[in-house]
């Protein structure tokens, strides 16, 4: 009699075990290959099931000189030509037609198609540090400790508008849903710290230009599992919301919450094995665990007169400069990448006014965060970075400002495995364009990952059948500023 049709395709498919072992020894061959010419595979597979996360990169390619990293984000885009890039012939030139040969054909934000007129520098330039690197005079705290820091005068970048300029020195992509750097790092090195988040997020608001707005996506996991986005912290009020034990909710009681809601989220992991819900059994813990470590941390009090007056802060004001003390608190506590925003750079207007009341929020506090970790031998690990989503134009806008502008301008970089007192790169005579050393973001971010002791070729994610990564298919170490 003939069989059932689903008995019949049941018996086609049997194996003999000799036929199973086969089969299954070429699957661990291969298993064992793909360990051999990758083992950052296994390793990423193995990590993913515990509840600490210790990274994706090991083993790793160079030996790790920074730890952690402290991104000193000024959002709204930094005037280059009221900071850090010294330009005598442009002042000489104010008022006069912006010379054609440097913008015909050029990218240009706000002033398309408009009189392009040489705008003067707006304040004055003295020279600070051993070899008399000449810097504006309103960052004189900053120029104290210039021979600890890495100029770079030849930053470019693609993007010319604040949202996908923002996106692209984050991400390096220009389009949301790829994963922020600091999510990169977590994911490739892991956390350390036990009761604080692996990438955290500090902003704060100035005075002086546009409250141009940041958005959360700028410090997102992108189409890596989520928990390896940036937690923010605010400087005023609850650090977090919803962090406090509810009122009548005894921490025990809540513990006993957590414990059960993880427990319920652990057993439907072993039926749908979803990324996610692991990340929500961990996030659950670390907020539990971040109901005591948080306050702990956000009061600076216990650093006494001394330390606040190096930072030039006070405890609550939610400052840049209380945030750069944060940002030391953090490092200590095992935080691997540290992201401070500090907004109201975009000066399309009232330039003058509003660089000095830049200067003057942080100064201070950038001089003092330098000085703070070396003070504890913390430097030497860490990797600061100073930099904005893009310049500004040597062309007027509205007779006191200048328009967004990416061919050229200005960073900093101080600390673990960077040259101190050094200059790296030059813009033309007119401050417009990088003519020397020109750098890319992804020239930035494959540095920032070498440091740490990754190749930014190796570290990828598999997504929509592609390898993707932090610097796509470009991006080269800049070796002139590495020691």
């Amino acid at each position: 009699m003939n069989p059932h049709p689903e008995l019949r395709q049941f018996l086609a498919q049997r194996q003999t075990r000799r036929t199973f072992l086969g089969r299954t020894s070429q699957g661990i061959g291969a298993l064992a290959l793909a360990s051999l010419l990758n083992p950052r595979l296994l390793a990423a597979s193995s990590a993913a099931r515990k509840d600490k996360w210790t990274g994706a990169a090991y083993p790793l390619d160079y030996p790790q000189k920074v730890k952690r990293v402290i991104w000193l984000s000024m959002a709204g885009g930094p005037s280059h030509l009221e900071t850090f890039d010294y330009k005598p012939k442009l002042t000489k030139m104010h008022g006069e037609a912006m010379p054609a040969s440097f913008t015909e054909g050029k990218q240009i934000a706000q002033l398309q198609g408009q009189k392009l007129v040489c705008f003067g520098q707006q304040h004055g330039f003295k020279k600070f540090g051993r070899n008399g690197t000449e810097i504006c005079e309103l960052f004189p705290h900053i120029g104290s400790v210039l021979d600890d820091i890495c100029l770079i005068r030849s930053m470019t970048t693609e993007a010319i508008n604040h949202d996908p300029a923002h996106m692209f020195m984050n991400t390096g992509s220009q389009i949301a849903g790829r994963p922020s750097m600091g999510a990169w790092s977590t994911y490739g090195l892991g956390t350390v710290s036990e009761n604080l988040p692996g990438f955290v997020v500090l902003t704060s608001l100035g005075r002086g230009g546009q409250n141009q707005p940041i958005a959360a996506r700028q410090w997102a996991a992108g189409l890596l599992p989520s928990r390896f986005q940036g937690v923010h912290l605010r400087g005023k009020g609850d650090p977090v919301l919803y962090l406090s034990t509810p009122s009548g909710v005894t921490h025990t009681q809540q513990k006993d919450v957590v414990d059960t809601i993880n427990a319920i989220n652990a057993k439907y992991d072993t039926i749908v094995d979803d990324p996610e819900i692991a990340t929500r059994i961990v996030q659950y813990e670390m907020a539990f665990k971040m109901q005591t470590s948080v306050p702990e941390l956000m009061d600076i009090k216990p650093e006494g007169a001394k330390t606040l007056e190096l930072y030039g802060c006070k405890p609550g004001d939610g400052s840049f400069a209380s945030n750069c003390l944060l940002a030391r608190r953090l490092a200590e506590r095992g935080v691997r990448f540290i992201q401070l925003y500090h907004k109201d750079w975009d000066h399309h207007g009232g330039l003058k006014d509003g660089i000095k009341f830049k200067a003057e929020e942080i100064d201070r506090a950038c001089m003092a965060l330098i000085t703070d970790l070396k003070q504890r031998g913390m430097f030497e690990d860490t990797l600061i970075v100073w930099a904005g989503e893009f310049g500004r134009t040597p062309m007027s806008q509205g007779g006191d400002g200048r328009d967004h502008h990416n061919a050229g301008f200005s960073i900093w970089l101080a600390g673990g495995g960077v040259k101190p007192g050094m200059v790296y790169g030059a813009t033309d005579e007119l401050g417009y364009a990088a003519v020397e050393n020109p750098i890319d973001v992804h020239d930035l971010h494959a540095t920032m990952l070498r440091l740490m002791g990754v190749e930014h070729k190796k570290l990828s994610v598999k997504f929509q059948g592609l390898d993707v990564r932090l610097t796509g298919i470009a991006g080269k170490t800049i070796d002139g500023i590495l020691t």
